[in-house]
């Protein structure tokens, strides 16, 4: 296989660099909070687009089915754009993402509910959101691998840090939307009419957002590559050619990503809700907690990700997830002192910032004619199983074995992370999981 011509890696950032990561970043921002938004406000929508003659708990699973959905659905969109993306270049599938996030997100703010058109309601609900899953599926990989393309090779870290921050900032967003409309809205207006404004908001932004990326241009390796005519992979479709000869490499992105899902599923997105549930916190107290938390990764994903440009990345991963599994240790076991809440969470959600830097390893080692489809069928696939599994797995453990079972999954998967550092330290001087176009 012939190599593309390696980036610069000696120059510093520059004003385009600047520019690209910061409308790549709020892009994924807004993006992301269109597909978060909806487990905001999943009991509102469950009164609205279910009979209410059926118990509520049986509404509620539906409803988190239909958001589940958004998650089995994301492999295939995230293939399907990944190929267009590997054969015909990163800009365009990654402006078509948010357009595919942005409308469905605009549309669920303007839906008919069950009362209106009985169950063509849910059935609507579930076709936006599967829309919504393919978008998400081509974002993530595809902003990571646009960035990493762009900026030198001793920025790729900082870049997919940044990224990465602005994904969770999508979190922040969503959370600090619906706090705000919960305490501006009374109940009664809030399920008649003001449920619908995030995600019109969220749409018209996702829009905005789609527009201003019509400014960025396709990244310097991939034009490199085809100025060469490097289209030797075009007999082959991509992924295959991913599970046929980068098979350890999509492996190792599978299990890191199953350690970023447990960070970010389990102490970013539910704990708030366990802490009420399990703990006895009021929801103010939790939702603050969890502002702080994700304020904490935001700036811990861009930390990390710099580090991986200075030192060995399996030696920083191995350090971070360690830290991690000990500072989660203590943030759980002090649940019982409410004084020590917020100091812990916010620490906590520093310490998972770590899987900020798993993208550094997932964009280099995979080579630029396979990259986009290497990173999105590793990333997606794990997503997808770990993301529908652990919220069920997670539930039915705290409520039938032990309170602390999250404690226990995330620290386990955490741990985890470490060994796999400790396997990429070891293995680190001979470079033999980084694509040769980016050693």
């Amino acid at each position: 296989m012939q190599n593309v011509v390696p980036q610069t890696s000696t120059r510093t950032l520059n004003a385009k660099d600047y520019k690209t990561l910061a409308l790549s970043a709020l892009g994924g921002a807004l993006e992301f909070y269109d597909f978060i938004i909806f487990v905001f406000f999943s009991i509102t929508i469950s009164h609205l687009f279910f009979p209410t003659d059926i118990p509520n708990w049986l509404s509620q699973v539906q409803t988190f089915g239909i958001f589940a959905a958004g998650y089995l659905i994301r492999p295939f969109g995230g293939i399907v754009m990944a190929h267009f993306g590997d054969r015909f270049g990163r800009k365009r599938m990654f402006t078509l993402s948010i357009l595919l996030m942005a409308l469905p997100t605009l549309f669920i703010g303007c839906l008919p509910t069950y009362t209106h058109i009985g169950i063509f309601a849910p059935l609507l609900l579930l076709l936006m959101r599967l829309c919504q899953g393919l978008a998400v599926g081509g974002e993530v990989p595809g902003a990571w691998t646009f960035v990493s393309e762009h900026v030198p090779k001793n920025k790729i870290g900082l870049a997919c840090g940044i990224l990465t921050s602005g994904l969770s900032l999508g979190i922040l967003l969503g959370s600090l939307v619906s706090t705000a409309m919960n305490k501006c809205l009374s109940a009664e207006q809030l399920i008649d009419w003001g449920w619908r404004i995030p995600f019109i908001i969220g749409g018209v932004f996702g829009l905005i957002a789609m527009y201003l990326r019509r400014w960025l241009k396709e990244t310097p390796i991939f034009q490199e590559m085809q100025k060469r005519k490097q289209q030797e992979l075009a007999k082959k479709i991509p992924v295959i050619t991913v599970l046929t000869e980068y098979l350890p490499q999509t492996i190792l992105s599978m299990l890191l990503t199953w350690v970023l899902s447990a960070g970010i599923m389990v102490i970013m997105l539910m704990t708030p809700i366990l802490l009420q549930k399990q703990f006895g916190y009021s929801p103010v107290d939790a939702l603050q907690g969890n502002i702080l938390a994700i304020i904490g990764l935001i700036i811990s994903c861009t930390f990390y990700g710099m580090m991986m440009d200075k030192f060995a990345m399996g030696k920083v991963i191995l350090i971070g997830c360690a830290i991690a599994t000990v500072v989660i240790a203590i943030f759980y076991l002090s649940l019982d002192n409410p004084h020590l809440l917020f100091m812990t969470y916010s620490l906590a959600g520093f310490s998972v910032g770590i899987v900020g830097s798993f993208a550094y390893f997932m964009v280099t080692v995979f080579p630029t004619q396979i990259r986009y489809s290497g990173v999105s069928f590793s990333f997606n696939m794990a997503y997808a199983i770990a993301g529908g599994l652990t919220p069920l797995l997670i539930s039915f453990l705290s409520d039938f074995v032990s309170k602390m079972a999250p404690a226990i999954y995330v620290i386990g998967l955490f741990g985890f992370g470490a060994l796999i550092g400790l396997f990429l330290f070891i293995n680190n001087n001979s470079q033999k999981y980084i694509a040769k176009d980016l050693a």
